[in-house]
């Protein structure tokens, strides 16, 4: 899990923070092949948890039930603030929002071609809601892998040789 801050808003002094929440294992494992935007069923002490930045991807996997997406095994940790009545379960199955196309767009694609369905990042939009990206990715056998690692460590090394070649 990456955690990402950057700031937005004008050039006053008044400036927001957006959190993103990136889900790295699922880039490493997977071909992400599509990417949806969808939002995400919530309770207000699990927001607040959100902004605190207490999320864990790394396990979390998205499954059709009924026609109806849900992210399962999504780790949001409660606040030490919220009271025990009011705090519920951290790795609770939790319903995501789409339209019926899209749903039936996922579901011809898991069931047909063999796909599955990753979350890939975590973050709050423009307006303050908590939204999720889905990836439709192809699991990556250990040769594709290493190939990656190999480009990743190459680019990584060509960069630092033109920045210090630069000064």
């Amino acid at each position: 899990m990456i955690v990402k801050e950057r700031t937005m808003g004008k050039k006053d002094k008044t400036k927001t923070k957006a959190r993103e929440f990136l889900n790295k294992k699922a880039f490493h494992d997977y071909h992400i092949e599509d990417i949806f935007e969808v939002g995400i069923e919530l309770k207000g002490s699990e927001v607040k948890g959100i902004r605190a930045g207490r999320v864990n991807l790394k396990d979390s996997f998205v499954r059709i039930i009924k026609n109806e997406v849900f992210i399962l095994n999504l780790h949001i940790g409660a606040l030490e603030t919220t009271h025990s009545i009011y705090r519920p379960d951290e790795n609770r199955d939790r319903k995501l929002l789409l339209h019926r196309k899209q749903i039936n767009k996922l579901f011809e694609k898991v069931t047909k071609d063999g796909y599955t369905i990753v979350p890939t990042k975590l973050y709050f939009n423009d307006k303050n809601m908590v939204k999720l990206n889905i990836g439709i990715a192809k699991g990556k056998k250990l040769y594709d892998k290493r190939e990656d690692l190999k480009r990743k460590t190459m680019a990584r090394e060509t960069q630092r040789v033109l920045k210090n070649y630069n000064r």
